[in-house]
C-alpha cells in the first residue's frame, strides 16, 4: 500500500543532460498571465535541471490553441530546411523565413546579441506547445480541445520529433490558475516544469543510438 501519493512527473532513472538540444516553445496569448508562468516553468526546467543553453530556446506565440499544431508543424519544417542547407542559402525564401525569430528567445528582455551570435542553428529537437483552455458555456471548449489534442499528436508523429502535449484543459480558472502553480493557496504545481523535463527525455531518447 502507498503511504503517501505525489503526482507529477517521477524522474528520469539516469541524467538527462539537454546542453547539445534546441528546444521550441510556441505558447498561445489567450489566456496570457498562466500561460506566461508555464512557459517560465519549461524554461526553468530544462535550464536549471537539464543543462539546456538558454539561447537555444527559442520561443514563439501565436493567437490562440487552435492555431498551435500548424505553427509547430511550420516552425519545425523552417528550422529543418535551415540546418540542412544553411541559413546564408536560404535568402530566396522569403515569405516561408519572414518574421520568424529561430535563432534564440524570441522575448526582448532574454534575447540579446551575444546570445543570438552563440545560439545554434541545428533543426528542433523537441517542441513544447503551450496554452490554457478554460470551458466556458458553449461547446466551443470540446472542439478545441479535440481538435487541438490530436493536432499536436498529429504533427509529432508526422515529424518524427517530440511534441509535448502542453495545453492545460480545465474547467474553472482556479484548475488552470492551480496547473500553473499560481493559486492563492500556494499549493498548486506548475506543470511547465514537467513538461520541459519531458521534451529534454523525449529528445534525448529520439537521438539515442540503439
Amino acid at each position: 500500500m502507498i503511504d503517501e501519493f505525489h503526482k507529477g512527473l517521477e524522474p528520469a532513472a539516469v541524467p538527462q543532460d539537454g546542453s547539445n538540444l534546441r528546444i521550441l516553445i510556441v505558447h498561445t496569448r489567450w489566456n496570457s498571465p498562466i500561460v506566461q508562468g508555464l512557459v517560465e516553468g519549461a524554461k526553468k526546467a530544462m535550464v536549471e535541471q537539464h543543462k539546456v543553453r538558454p539561447e537555444n530556446i527559442v520561443i514563439e506565440s501565436v493567437p490562440g490553441a487552435y492555431e498551435l499544431p500548424f505553427a509547430a508543424k511550420k516552425l519545425l519544417e523552417v528550422s529543418q530546411i535551415r540546418a540542412a542547407e544553411g541559413a546564408n542559402d536560404l535568402m530566396g525564401n522569403v515569405s516561408l523565413l519572414d518574421g520568424l525569430n529561430l535563432t534564440g528567445t524570441s522575448s526582448p528582455a532574454t534575447s540579446t546579441p551575444a546570445a543570438t551570435s552563440t545560439a545554434s542553428k541545428q533543426a528542433f529537437d523537441a517542441v513544447i506547445c503551450i496554452g490554457v483552455l478554460i470551458k466556458g458555456s458553449t461547446m466551443h471548449f470540446e472542439y478545441i480541445c479535440e481538435a487541438v489534442s490530436q493536432g499536436i499528436m498529429r504533427v509529432g508523429l508526422d515529424s518524427g520529433v517530440p511534441v509535448i502535449f502542453g495545453v492545460l484543459t480545465c474547467l474553472t480558472e482556479e484548475q488552470a490558475l492551480n496547473r500553473a502553480g499560481m493559486d492563492k493557496a500556494g499549493k498548486g504545481h506548475n506543470h511547465g516544469l514537467d513538461w520541459g523535463q519531458g521534451a529534454v527525455e523525449m529528445a534525448l531518447l529520439k537521438n539515442r543510438t540503439l
